[in-house]
């Protein structure tokens, strides 16, 4: 498929995502390298386009809380009213997936774990509603800086990606990324916003 460079989130991304494609996207902190979590085929893709270690696993995009449901991750009162404070929003946080399916097992969870972020863009959550949970790693290969425009992710990605969604220079930090243990937060990278615990 020839790549479509685009203004706005049309039928055409919905159709490529949902159909195992992948693109380049704004998210709610930087240009992301997006496909559908439950798609093997567009997560075994991105690992391949970022060159990235197979020990390392992407941070999951969710419209809402009940889509954790689909990863196994079981939740207490206690985890849900530490979500309830960050989400919407941009922080990504570290979850247990005790009850992950096997078929899932290319989104290789670490220690039964993957992370994930409910974004505040309401066109995001709007994608993220009619696509399902999207991976969402940066726009660059590994060890190389995040693409701040379409024209450096086109340098990157060229036509191995399905669409480029043009939203300007994009130059932010990522999401802050935290771990739940046991009712306590765990920072391990402050980011567009700074936690406080």
């Amino acid at each position: 498929m020839e790549w479509l460079v685009i203004m706005k989130i049309s039928d055409d991304i919905i159709t490529i995502l949902k159909n195992g494609g992948v693109g380049i996207l704004p998210t709610d902190t930087i240009y992301g390298l997006v496909g559908l979590a439950l798609s093997k085929k567009a997560v075994e893709k991105i690992y391949q386009l970022k060159k990235r270690g197979p020990a390392k696993p992407f941070i999951i995009l969710i419209a809402d809380i009940e889509d954790l449901k689909k990863f196994g991750v079981a939740l207490d009162e206690s985890a849900k009213n530490i979500l309830d404070k960050f989400w919407p929003g941009p922080v990504s946080v570290i979850l247990r997936c005790p009850k992950l399916k096997s078929g899932l097992s290319y989104l290789r969870p670490l220690n039964k774990t993957l992370a994930f972020r409910c974004p505040k863009d309401k066109r995001l959550n709007n994608l993220l509603k009619e696509t399902g949970p999207l991976v969402a790693p940066s726009a660059n290969p590994e060890r190389l800086p995040p693409a701040e425009t379409i024209k450096q992710a086109k340098e990157y990605f060229g036509d191995k990606v399905d669409f480029y969604l043009d939203a300007g220079t994009i130059k932010s930090a990522p999401s802050a990324l935290i771990a739940l243990q046991g009712g306590q937060i765990e920072i391990l990278r402050q980011g567009k916003i700074k936690i406080k615990i």
